[in-house]
């Protein structure tokens, strides 16, 4: 019998340590309700869950982005609704102007409203934003993560929705001035006053109209003028003038034409701003420079994009117009319904490629659910603890440690005997 070491004392210490540790785990998985709390408790398990967390969360993630990328769409769509609704109010003027029930007078009241419409198109084409982001000027291409990992994601364009893009605009419209020329004579062919512009469909020539209606000088570009049989005194414009009226003033001896001329419009949106020329700088209301010139002439924006080209540099400050679809006549409101019909054409192509995008993120949004469910119980099965087997092996250590407690207490008592061999 040895005293020193008690064998039977340190068996039952080592297994009531292991037991002791054994439902320390088993509380800890039952208290926090999962398998793997540390790497040690399942270590190709705990790699495993991590991998599927990573593309539970990314897929949650790619879900809002999808959502957010319907909002996206559904801002831009809803903007384009009203310009359907311009556009066909347009189209309606535009037939209303087409009929020669109508007077001068009226296409001039027509044609206001077609300019404010107009410049309503260019307003809602450069306001509309989602995020602060403009969605309908041209500039917006996106890209929507809609997957959990890379390369996962869908691309939006959408076109400029805005009045030029749409075809609905007209000219660059500016004041110029031409000095009369006497030709041979010292008469003046042409009395001082003001004079309709208009197109003699028959002759295909322009033609000033006096308050008689007579025709008292014609052109056949709609730059120079020159006084009818038996006048011959000219003037010559720098750029066309083939609407809205000329007015013929004498003053210190010299007579001088004046008009509103249009060239081709290559960039500008319609009146929402006045654009002005200064120092050789395109300037709208607000002072942004819209574009340069290097020679008064040409108009250049940043995008190297030629807006407009004049027939002779401006020496002054000079303001320029753009207004929407001609109306003015008969010829231009017949020309204009088509023009009209084919920007709603484009509008409604627009519409229906963002309305396909919208139903594709929906069905996106429904997949990435169901992803995410599966994944989600692949992980649980892995990382989560079953409660009712944890239950029962946190039952067999907590019994096993009140044995091996008791029986502790009993090889302690062994050592005792040798008293008795003492006595």
């Amino acid at each position: 019998m040895i005293i020193n070491h008690n064998i039977a004392a340190l068996n039952t210490y080592r297994q009531l340590s292991a037991n002791n540790i054994s439902s320390q785990k088993s509380l800890e998985k039952l208290s926090s309700g999962l398998r793997i709390n540390r790497a040690g408790d399942d270590a190709a398990g705990l790699a495993i869950s991590e991998k599927m967390r990573g593309q539970i969360r990314g897929l949650a993630m790619a879900s809002k982005n999808a959502q957010d990328g319907i909002s996206l769409i559904q801002t831009a769509e809803g903007a384009l609704n009203e310009t359907h609704s311009i556009l066909q109010r347009m189209r309606e003027l535009a037939v209303q102007s087409a009929s020669d029930t109508n007077t001068a007078t009226d296409r001039a009241e027509i044609q206001k409203e077609v300019d404010q419409l107009a410049q309503e198109l260019a307003r809602i084409g450069n306001t509309t934003e989602f995020n602060t982001q403009k969605l309908l000027n041209g500039t917006f291409t996106g890209t929507f993560q809609i997957g959990a990992n890379e390369n996962q994601n869908l691309s939006l364009q959408v076109n400029d929705m805005r009045g030029f893009a749409l075809g609905v605009v007209g000219s660059v419209n500016y004041t110029v001035t031409a000095t009369v020329n006497l030709s041979t004579n010292t008469t003046q062919d042409i009395a001082d006053g003001t004079y309709t512009v208009k197109k003699n469909d028959s002759t295909g020539k322009y033609e000033l109209i006096n308050s008689s209606g007579q025709a008292v000088a014609t052109s056949t570009d709609g730059k120079t003028y020159t006084a009818v049989t038996p006048g011959d005194d000219t003037f010559t414009f720098n750029d066309a003038v083939i609407s809205g009226t000329v007015t013929i003033a004498t003053d210190s001896g010299t007579t001088t034409a004046t008009g509103t001329a249009a060239v081709t419009n290559s960039g500008l949106e319609a009146g929402i701003y006045t654009y002005n020329v200064t120092s050789g700088e395109l300037k709208d209301s607000s002072g942004q420079v819209i574009a340069t010139s290097l020679d008064d002439k040409t108009f250049i924006d940043a995008a190297g994009k030629t807006l407009f080209t004049l027939g002779a540099a401006v020496t002054a400050d000079t303001t320029f117009e753009v207004k929407g679809v001609d109306v003015s006549n008969q010829q231009a409101a017949n020309s204009a319904v088509t023009t009209i019909n084919k920007a709603i054409e484009t509008v409604s192509a627009e519409r229906s490629k963002l309305g396909a995008y919208q139903n594709r993120l929906e069905h996106t949004i429904n997949n990435l659910g169901t992803s995410a469910e599966n994944l989600t119980a692949a992980e649980s099965r892995i990382r989560d603890v079953d409660m009712a087997k944890e239950m029962m092996e946190f039952t067999k250590m907590n019994i096993l440690q009140q044995a091996a407690t008791a029986m502790l207490a009993q090889a302690n008592q062994l050592p005792q005997a040798v008293l008795q061999l003492l006595r």
